[in-house]
C-alpha cells in the first residue's frame, strides 16, 4: 500500500519545499494539499467538523503555487490536491494551472476535485449553491476539451471555449470511459461523502473516490464498484484512496482487505520540528 500525506499549508508552517524533501527522503509516496481561496468571518455555513473553524482553513497556501515548489525539490513524490474547488474557479485559468504542474512534474499530479461546504466562500465566486455539482461537471467538460490532443470546443451551460491551440498537455495518458471516449487530463478523484449522485459522477467522469476520513468503507466500496461496471467502466480501474486519514495499523490492514492500494495521511499543521516528528512516526505504516 502506498502511504500519502496531506497537511494544511499556510504561512506558519513548514514550507512545501523542506515538506516535500522530507517526504521523498522517508520514502512517502505523495503529498496532497487543500484548498480555500478565503474564509468569510461572517458566515452561517457549519463548520465540517462541528465547532470552531481552525485557523488553518483561512490561511492555507494556494496548493498549485506549493505543488510546483514542491514538484522543483522532488523526482518521484506524487503530487495532489485535495481538493481543488472546481466550481470557484474559471476553467480556461485552471486547466492551464493543472497542465502546467502535470508537465512540470513530469505526469505526477493527482487532481482531486469537489463540491465544497462553504456557501459564503463559494458565493463570493459567483457559484449559486444548488449548482455547485453540475458546474463542476460541466467545468471539467471545459478543461477536458482544452486537453485534448487537437483543438476541441466545448460549450456547455456554464461555461465555453473555441477550438483552441492549448499546451502545455496534461503528462498523464488518456484512459476510456467507455470504448472510443477518452478521458483526457491528470488522475481525477472525486472527494465527496458517499451518496447515489457521487458515485454516478464518479462513474461519468473520474478516475475513482477521494474518501474524507476513510469511514463506512465496507458499505460504501461495493456499491460504487457495482455502479461503476454498471457504467461500463473497467473494474480494474477504479480507484479509491481513503483521505485525511488518522491511521492504525488495523484499520490500514482492513483498506487493504477492501483492495485499497493507496491511503493519505493527515499531518498536523504546524511548523517544521512537529511535522517531521510525526513523520518519523507515520514510518511505521511505509
Amino acid at each position: 500500500m502506498r502511504i500519502a500525506t496531506t497537511i494544511f499549508l499556510t504561512d506558519r508552517t513548514v514550507s512545501p519545499t523542506r515538506l516535500a524533501r522530507s517526504l521523498e527522503q522517508r520514502g512517502f509516496s505523495g503529498l496532497y494539499l487543500p484548498e480555500h481561496t478565503h474564509i468569510p468571518v461572517s458566515r452561517d455555513t457549519d463548520a465540517p467538523m462541528g465547532g470552531e473553524l481552525p485557523a488553518q482553513y483561512g490561511r492555507t497556501l494556494d496548493p498549485f503555487v506549493a505543488l510546483g515548489q514542491a514538484a522543483a525539490v522532488t523526482e518521484r513524490l506524487h503530487l495532489g490536491t485535495g481538493i481543488t474547488l472546481v466550481a470557484q474557479h474559471d476553467p480556461i485559468g485552471l486547466a492551464k494551472q493543472v497542465a502546467t504542474v502535470d508537465h512540470l512534474s513530469g505526469g505526477r499530479l493527482t487532481l482531486g476535485i469537489g463540491y465544497g461546504w462553504n456557501v459564503e466562500e463559494a458565493a463570493d465566486h459567483g457559484v449559486d449553491w444548488p449548482t455547485r455539482r453540475e458546474r463542476v461537471r460541466d467545468h471539467m467538460a471545459l478543461m477536458r476539451a482544452l486537453w485534448a490532443p487537437e483543438p476541441t470546443a466545448y460549450e456547455g451551460p456554464y461555461g465555453s471555449v473555441r477550438a483552441s491551440s492549448a499546451h502545455p498537455k496534461p503528462v498523464q495518458a488518456p484512459r476510456e470511459l467507455a470504448p472510443g471516449k477518452p478521458l483526457y487530463g491528470p488522475r481525477t478523484l472525486i472527494g465527496a461523502a458517499a451518496g447515489p449522485k457521487l458515485f454516478a459522477a464518479i462513474a461519468d467522469h473520474a478516475d475513482g473516490w477521494l474518501p474524507i476520513g476513510g469511514r463506512g468503507l465496507t458499505e460504501s466500496v461495493p456499491v460504487l464498484r457495482r455502479v461503476w461496471e454498471d457504467a461500463g467502466r473497467d473494474p480494474k480501474d477504479l480507484q479509491v484512496v481513503p483521505y485525511a486519514v488518522q491511521p492504525n495499523p488495523g484499520k490500514l490492514g482492513h483498506y487493504a482487505e477492501l483492495g485499497i492500494e493507496e491511503v493519505v495521511l493527515q499531518l498536523p499543521s504546524a511548523r517544521e520540528a512537529e511535522v517531521l516528528r510525526t513523520l518519523d512516526d507515520f514510518a511505521q505504516y511505509l
